[in-house]
């Protein structure tokens, strides 16, 4: 069988194929740019890759991404309607994604910005208890990333809600589904977390309507994608006092541009799109078994619905 490897990033050929290789013996794994002839391969492992993959491989029989988010691939026009998606399910970002969540929540419950500030003044001056009543935590997106970061939280003893189109959650979240219940969770979280995969129905998701509906003293994580945000409206949240902090990993432009107001923001915390990065030795484990299922003829997990999106 013939395999195309093709990513955006640069990449060390022995770092990736080889490992593919040796955990996918007997197929010939080939690594994709423009300048080789077409190779009518039957399956190609992509990380955003170009256009041209498509105009030129017209023998593809599915594609599997190395990420959990597949945005990328469909604002590719030459994406074949019915050719198949498979994407990574977890590959060790879950608990990254956990990681970060806790970090920027206790950081806001813990007010450790504000004995940043009482360090610098030179001022002993404990202040008071954290009543985690007061920090009731709303998760967007129960997938494998949005379960395991809220079922974390909520063993720190957060009240945590979770909300998805479905209404699943996991054990001790509670769970709100559908848009007709967004308000009724909306209205009871704090600290809203986003880890949604970006589709039609959940573009521009965070925007004035929607993070106004906040509790007072709000906090916004966003893990998701930055064009769930509509920036202006969350600067605009921020600087009435609705929203009294934001961390965002994620940005409509990326790099974020120098002149943005993110960056000299004092009640923003940027992070370049590092909250959760695909692990190699575990991203490679996972496509090479949904590979040899797929050889086995299996049904593949992690397959992507076109109609929803993900």
């Amino acid at each position: 069988m013939k395999i195309l490897f093709c990513s955006s990033h640069e990449i060390e050929p022995a770092e990736w194929l080889e490992p593919l290789k040796k955990a996918l013996p007997g197929s010939d794994i080939i690594l994709w740019n423009e300048a080789i002839p077409p190779q009518q391969a039957e399956l190609a492992v992509v990380w955003n890759p170009p256009a041209a993959l498509f105009e030129r491989e017209t023998a593809l029989r599915a594609v599997f991404n190395l990420g959990a988010g597949v945005d990328a691939l469909f604002r590719l026009p030459t994406l074949p309607a019915s050719l198949p998606i498979v994407r990574l399910e977890d590959a060790g970002m879950a608990v990254q994604m956990a990681e970060y969540a806790a970090h920027a929540l206790v950081r806001a419950s813990r007010r450790f910005d504000d004995y940043e500030r009482l360090q610098q003044a030179g001022q002993w001056e404990p202040l008071p208890e954290l009543d985690r009543s007061e920090w009731p935590v709303g998760v967007l997106g129960m997938g494998v990333m949005g379960a395991r970061v809220a079922s974390v939280l909520a063993a720190m003893d957060y009240p945590v809600a979770g909300w998805s189109r479905s209404g699943k959650a996991p054990e001790g979240v509670q769970a709100f589904g559908g848009r007709e219940n967004l308000d009724r969770f909306l209205a009871r979280t704090r600290v809203l977390i986003n880890t949604l995969p970006l589709t039609d129905d959940t573009r521009d998701l965070l925007r004035h309507e929607t993070l106004s509906r906040l509790l007072p003293g709000a906090h916004v994580i966003n893990m998701g994608r930055g064009a769930h945000l509509v920036e202006e409206d969350l600067l605009a949240l921020l600087d009435s006092g609705h929203v009294a902090g934001a961390t965002l990993d994620v940005f409509r432009n990326e790099p974020l541009p120098p002149e943005h107001p993110f960056w000299k923001h004092p009640r923003v915390r940027i992070t370049p799109h590092i909250a959760a990065i695909s692990l190699r030795r575990e991203t490679i484990a996972q496509v090479a078994e949904k590979i040899r299922a797929y050889q086995r003829g299996e049904p593949l997990s992690g397959t992507v619905s076109r109609d929803r999106g993900y």
